[in-house]
C-alpha cells in the first residue's frame, strides 16, 4: 500500500473536504455503529498499539524551549481533530523526543532515498508522516484550504516556499552543480512572486474594498536568502568582508555586527573584487539585490508584508546588510523628502512596515543591536519591522565557534557529527548565548523593550497611520506568550475581561504572534481562545513545496524540535495525541479507558 502510495501521481489541487480530513480541525460526527464494529475497535486499537511499538514509549526530557504553563491553556471548544492526524502527530513526536535519531534522521533519509524501489517506500513513509505534519502542501494552490480553514478560526498564515540549502551545502561540503543550481534559485524566485500573488488573491477576498483596504491583511510570505542566490559561498564571503571592514560601533554590537548603509559600496564599485569576494560573488550579490527588489515591488504593489528569515551566523552579516537596504527603501516613511521625491506614485495605502527582519533572541548581540536598531529606523526615517525568534541552530552554532577555536580531537569529533565549520567570528566567545535560561532572559527583555517602542509609536500616531514599529512574536514558549499578553494589557494596548483579552485594531496592525505549523496547536488554539479582535492575532508559519524540494526543510524541522519541544514538551505533546486517541476508540467501543 505504501508503495502504491508513493508511486501514484498526486492530483494537481486537494479539495476542501479532503485537505480538512488530512490535515485541519473539522468537526466530524460519530460514525453508526454496525455489526463489524467490535471487529472495527480491534483493528483500531491494534493499529494504536503498534504504532506505540513502532514510535517507541521514549520517557527521557530533551532540551526544552519551554515548560508549559497551565494557566495558559483553555477548555473552550474547538472542532475535532481527525484520528489520522492525531496517529500522525503521536507517531512524528515520539520520534522527535529521540535525540540520537534526530541527528542522523538526514543521514538515513539521504541513503534509504537513494535505494531504487526502498526510495518510494521511504517517500511515502515521510509524506504521510513528517510531510504531513509540518509542510502546508505541495503547492500555494494546494494550500489555499488550508488556509481558508484557519482564517475561519481567526488565524493568519506565514507562507513560506520551503525550499533550503541542504546541511551539505551549508558546511561546504556539496559537490558543485553550478548549472543546476542556477536553474533552482532562480525557481525559487519565480515561486516566491508567485506566492505573492496568491497570498493576495487570498487576502483580497476578505477585503472589505476588494483589496484597497489594506487593514487586516495576515497572509504575509517569508524568503530564505541562502537558497536565492547560485552560490551560498557569496554569502559567507560577502559576511567575511563585512565583519573585517565595517567601522566599530559605539556602543559595540557583538558578532554578526550590525549592518550599515555603506555595506552595499563594495556591490557598486568598478574594482569590487578583493581578498574576500570573486568576480562571480558580485555578480551572484548584485543579481541577489535585483531579485530581492522585484520580490518587494511585487509585495508593496499587493500589500503582503515580507518575512525575512535569520539564518546561520556565518550568513547573518550579510542578510542584514540585504534587510537594512529592503527596509530603508520599501519601508521609507511618508513624511520624508525621500519619500515624497522619490516614489510620488506609491499608494499610501500601502502596509507598513513591509519588510520584516528577524532578530535571534539566543545571539549574545540581539539587546544592543535591537536598541541601535530602533533608533536608525527613527532617526531615518523608516519603520522597522521586528520578527523576534529564540533561533534554530544554537547546537550547530556552538560546535561551529568550537571548531574555530579548538583543534582538540575531541572537539573536532563533536563537529564531524553535526557537519558544520564554518564559524566566521572573530569573538572568543560563541556568538549565541551558553544556557537556555540567558536565551529566555534576552527574548522576554526584547519582548518587553518592542511593547514599550510600540505604545510609544501608537500614542506618537501618524496623521497617515503609517506604523513605525511592526512586530511578530514568533515563540513556541508558553511563559513567553503570557508575559507578551500581559504587556500588552499592562501597557494599556489592551483590555482584560475575565479570562479575555480584547486586542483594539491598532495593536493588531502592528502585532501578531506565530507557531510554526504541526507545532505547539494548544499553544496557538489557546492564545485565540484568550483573545478577541477583528483580523487575526495569531499566525501559523505554513511552509509548502513538493517532498523532494521541502526535504532539507523537514530534516531541520526535526531538528529544531530538539529545541522546541524538548524538557517534556515533545513527550507532552505524544501523550496528549495519545490520551485523546484512547478516548476516540473507549466512545466507539463504550468501552471505559
Amino acid at each position: 500500500m505504501l508503495l502504491r502510495l508513493a508511486t501514484r501521481p498526486f492530483p494537481p489541487f486537494r479539495s476542501a473536504t479532503a485537505l480538512f480530513h488530512a490535515r485541519t480541525l473539522v468537526s466530524s460526527s460519530r460514525p453508526a455503529l454496525r455489526a463489524s464494529h467490535r471487529a472495527r475497535v480491534g483493528l483500531i486499537t491494534g493499529a494504536v498499539l503498534a504504532t506505540s511499538l513502532l514510535a517507541g514509549n521514549v520517557t527521557s526530557p530533551i532540551h526544552a524551549d519551554a515548560e508549559q504553563s497551565d494557566n495558559l491553556r483553555s477548555e473552550s471548544a474547538r472542532p475535532q481533530t481527525p484520528l489520522s492526524a492525531l496517529v500522525r502527530s503521536y507517531i512524528v513526536y515520539s520520534i522527535c523526543s529521540v535525540p540520537a535519531i534526530v541527528d542522523w534522521s538526514p543521514t538515513i533519509l539521504s541513503v534509504l532515498f537513494s535505494l531504487p524501489g526502498i526510495r518510494q517506500i521511504a517517500q511515502a513513509v515521510v509524506r504521510v508522516t513528517f510531510f504531513d505534519q509540518f509542510v502546508g502542501a505541495d503547492s500555494a494552490e494546494d494550500a489555499i484550504p488550508l488556509l481558508e480553514q484557519l482564517r475561519a478560526e481567526n488565524k493568519g498564515c506565514l507562507f513560506a516556499y520551503s525550499v533550503e540549502v541542504d546541511e551539505d551545502e551549508a558546511s561546504g561540503t556539496a559537490k558543485d552543480d553550478k548549472h543546476a543550481k542556477l536553474s533552482t534559485h532562480k525557481q525559487i524566485i519565480t515561486e516566491t512572486l508567485h506566492c505573492i500573488d496568491v497570498a493576495a488573491d487570498f487576502e483580497n477576498k476578505y477585503s472589505s474594498h476588494h483589496g484597497s483596504d489594506m487593514r487586516g491583511r495576515k497572509t504575509w510570505v517569508a524568503v530564505k536568502m541562502s537558497a536565492m542566490l547560485p552560490r551560498t559561498e557569496a554569502l559567507v564571503h560577502f559576511s567575511k568582508y563585512l565583519v573585517s571592514t565595517r567601522p566599530k560601533s559605539s556602543p559595540s554590537v557583538a558578532f554578526p555586527g550590525r549592518p550599515l548603509s555603506s555595506d552595499f559600496d563594495v556591490l557598486s564599485s568598478r574594482s569590487a573584487t578583493n581578498s574576500f569576494l570573486t568576480d562571480s560573488d558580485i555578480a551572484d550579490l548584485r543579481e541577489l539585490r535585483d531579485d530581492l527588489r522585484e520580490i518587494c515591488k511585487r509585495a508593496r504593489e499587493h500589500g503582503v508584508k515580507i518575512i525575512v528569515d535569520a539564518e546561520y551566523s556565518w550568513y547573518q552579516p550579510a542578510i542584514d546588510a540585504f534587510t537594512l537596504s529592503l527596509q530603508r527603501e520599501f519601508n521609507r516613511l511618508p513624511s520624508s523628502s525621500w519619500f515624497r521625491l522619490g516614489n510620488p506614485t506609491l499608494h499610501t495605502s500601502a502596509v507598513q512596515p513591509l519588510v520584516y527582519q528577524t532578530y535571534q533572541a539566543y545571539l549574545r548581540r540581539t539587546p544592543e543591536y535591537l536598541k541601535q536598531s530602533l533608533a536608525a529606523a527613527r532617526a531615518e526615517g523608516y519603520s522597522l519591522g521586528v520578527k523576534l525568534v529564540r533561533g534554530a541552530y544554537h547546537p550547530h552554532e556552538m560546535a561551529a565557534h568550537a571548531s574555530a577555536m579548538s583543534t582538540r580531537t575531541s572537539t573536532s569529533t563533536l563537529i564531524s557529527s553535526y557537519g558544520y565549520s564554518q564559524s566566521i567570528s572573530p569573538d572568543p566567545a560563541p556568538p549565541v548565548w551558553s544556557t537556555k535560561d540567558e536565551t529566555d532572559t534576552c527574548y522576554n527583555a526584547c519582548a518587553t523593550l518592542l511593547l514599550e517602542h510600540l505604545r510609544a509609536d501608537i500614542k506618537a500616531a501618524r496623521a497617515d497611520g503609517s506604523p513605525r514599529l511592526g512586530i511578530l512574536f514568533g515563540t513556541h514558549n508558553w511563559n513567553s506568550c503570557e508575559l507578551i499578553l500581559s504587556e500588552l494589557a499592562k501597557l494599556g494596548l489592551a483590555s482584560v475581561t475575565g479570562a479575555t483579552t480584547w486586542v483594539p485594531e491598532t495593536v493588531t496592525e502592528r502585532v501578531a504572534i506565530g507557531q510554526l505549523y504541526g507545532m505547539s496547536d494548544a499553544l496557538t488554539d489557546s492564545l485565540v481562545s484568550r483573545t478577541r479582535c477583528a483580523s487575526p492575532f495569531v499566525m501559523k508559519y505554513i511552509p509548502y513545496g513538493n517532498l523532494a524540494e521541502v526535504m532539507p526543510y523537514l530534516s531541520r524541522r526535526a531538528i529544531e524540535n530538539k529545541s522546541v519541544l524538548g524538557n517534556g514538551g515533545a513527550a507532552d505533546e505524544r501523550r496528549r495525541a495519545g490520551s485523546e486517541i484512547r478516548k476516540r476508540i473507549a466512545s466507539w467501543s463504550g468501552l471505559s479507558w
